[in-house]
C-alpha cells in the first residue's frame, strides 16, 4: 500500500491508509490468515517480552522497545517455560563443572603484599575475636 500510494502508513491495520478506530475484525481476519486463529494482542506481547529475554537484551531496553513502565508489569510478561527452567538448571550444571575443573590457588600469608598482610591479619583477628563472643 506504501509503494502504490508513495506514503508512509503508520498503521498495522488500515483501510486505504486510514486509521481503523476498532481493530478486532481486521486483527481476527489478520490471525486466521496467518493461521493463529483466537490469539490476542497481549499474546505477541509476552511473545516479544519472552523472546527479548531471552535474546538478554537490557531489561531498561527491552521494557522501552514493550512499552512497560514499571518493571512489576513487565515482569507479568516475561512468563518463564519449562524449557527456560530446564537451560537455567544446565547452566548452572556447567558452571559447577567448569568451577571443579578449575586449578585451586592458595596464597599464602607471607606471600602478600606488605599492604594486603596487615589488613588481613587485622580482618582475621576481628572475624576470631567475632566467633569468640558468639559462643555461649
Amino acid at each position: 500500500m506504501e509503494k502504490a500510494t508513495g506514503r508512509i502508513i503508520p498503521w498495522v491495520f488500515h483501510r486505504n491508509g486510514s486509521r481503523i478506530r476498532d481493530f478486532r475484525g481486521a486483527w481476527d481476519k489478520g490471525c486466521e490468515a496467518a493461521g493463529l486463529p483466537d490469539k490476542i494482542l497481549h499474546d505477541f506481547r509476552r511473545t516479544a517480552v519472552r523472546n527479548l529475554e531471552r535474546a538478554g537484551v537490557p531489561r531498561s531496553v527491552a521494557m522501552k522497545l514493550t512499552g512497560h513502565k514499571t518493571e512489576s508489569i513487565y515482569r507479568r510478561y516475561a512468563i518463564v517455560s519449562e524449557t527456560d527452567l530446564s537451560d537455567g538448571v544446565k547452566k548452572l550444571a556447567s558452571l559447577h563443572e567448569a568451577q571443579a575443573k578449575a586449578p585451586r590457588t592458595v596464597i599464602l600469608i607471607s606471600e602478600r603484599t606488605a599492604t594486603e598482610q596487615p589488613q588481613f591479619i587485622q580482618n582475621w583477628d576481628k572475624e576470631v575475636s567475632q566467633e569468640k563472643t558468639a559462643w555461649p
